[in-house]
């Protein structure tokens, strides 16, 4: 029987995201894009405890508002896996669920896979995995803001990019495309090693965090998950958001 484990989901938010700032407060259906996200993954009832980890004071008062909990950084971080390294050291856990605060559709089960599949893994082989959903349409192939992954035939990652991976030279072979969902799971000591690694050349170059797991050598297991959810990185995925919210809220 699967060992029962503690398990935590941290939201990393800021509120300068680069391309869309203060997109984590914007409206959506009535509350902040956050607080969607946060009452998604409380909802769930998966796990623990639940926090918030931001330095803003508006961020922090839109999660006590809801009665949620915050942990606020001491220091400027280059990405939300860095946030949540620095305060995995002030929680005691097995594993750490990094959902990003821009994920309000996250579901249910996709979350249970993530869980199942550490608690399944007795030996502890695994110390960090995350989603991906397969997309068929041309337009989000080639969209930058849509981040694809390669993986072996083991269902570890291979790489990363903003651009078209597999590159389709030959229109026979027919390759999937995955897209990357930014929810990562960390066993604690993985987190706890994340903040001690310098970002590297290609994680620099395409600015996607998870690359920095592959560049010094960590294997990273994907699950396929026939949910996509939307990230909120521009106004238009906010429309988009939006229409979707209402589309299941009426």
């Amino acid at each position: 029987m699967p060992k029962k484990l503690h398990v935590v989901a941290l939201i990393p938010a800021r509120y300068q995201a680069s391309r869309f700032p203060g997109k984590l407060l914007k409206d959506l259906g009535g509350k902040p894009v956050l607080a969607r996200t946060y009452e998604a993954v409380v909802n769930s009832q998966l796990f623990d405890e639940v926090y918030v980890v931001t330095d803003d004071d508006r961020i922090q008062r839109c999660i006590t508002g809801l009665g949620g909990k915050v942990l606020r950084s001491q220091q400027e971080h280059d990405t939300g896996s860095d946030r949540l390294a620095e305060a995995i050291d002030y929680i005691d856990t097995d594993v750490a669920i990094n959902v990003q605060g821009d994920e309000p559709f996250i579901d249910r089960e996709s979350l249970a896979q993530l869980i199942r599949l550490f608690e399944a893994d007795e030996q502890k082989e695994i110390d960090l995995a995350s989603l991906m959903v397969r997309i068929e349409e041309e337009e989000r192939i080639v969209n930058p803001n849509v981040v694809k992954v390669v993986t072996d035939q083991a269902g570890f990652a291979l790489y990363f990019s903003r651009s078209p991976i597999p590159y389709p030279r030959d229109q026979e072979a027919k390759a999937p495309y995955y897209q990357h969902i930014g929810v990562y799971a960390f066993r604690r000591q993985a987190l706890l090693d994340f903040k001690e690694l310098p970002i590297a050349p290609l994680e620099a170059s395409e600015k996607i965090e998870a690359i920095r797991f592959l560049e010094y050598g960590r294997r990273l297991r994907m699950l396929e998950t026939s949910r996509p959810s939307i990230g909120i990185d521009t106004p238009e995925d906010l429309e988009e958001a939006n229409a979707k919210w209402n589309q299941n809220n009426t």
